[in-house]
């Protein structure tokens, strides 16, 4: 690593896509890890998809042993351009219109839409019936 340090942006970088040629970006630093698509435990596959893109977040979430980010020094061939990586947005979910959290009075509505007419009905058929058999 001596001399001046070489410094990419995510372009020049993105144009290394492919198991002949595989550069990745993790934490501002560029890789070529070409030699170690081969090896790599989780296939080339992992690798080739990370890319075009700041890797780092990939490399994070696997949890990767102190060997293995030792390991990529070896493969290190500059710094990556901060200013050409885009910023990560934050979700911002859309407006709704306002939800009732407490549904009990909107349950009790309907359970009385439905059984106060069962209600009448059964009364009506009751009167009916004691009157038939009350005349009979």
């Amino acid at each position: 690593m001596g001399g001046e340090t070489k410094v990419f942006t995510l372009a020049e970088v993105s144009q290394h896509n492919n198991a002949k040629d595989c550069w990745l970006v993790i934490s501002g630093k560029v890789y070529d890890v070409t030699k170690f698509l081969d090896d790599h435990p989780g296939g080339d596959e992992v690798l080739l998809s990370a890319t075009g893109k700041d890797a780092t977040d990939d490399f994070e979430d696997v949890g990767h042993s102190s060997s293995a980010r030792a390991m990529l020094d070896e493969y290190y061939v500059g710094d990556i351009d901060s200013a050409t990586i885009p910023t990560k947005t934050k979700y911002t979910p859309p407006n709704q219109p306002h939800y009732n959290q407490d549904k009990t009075s909107e349950f009790v509505v309907k359970l009385l839409q439905f059984l106060v007419p069962l209600i009448i009905l059964g009364v009506a058929f009751g009167i009916r019936f004691y009157t038939k058999q009350s005349s009979a």
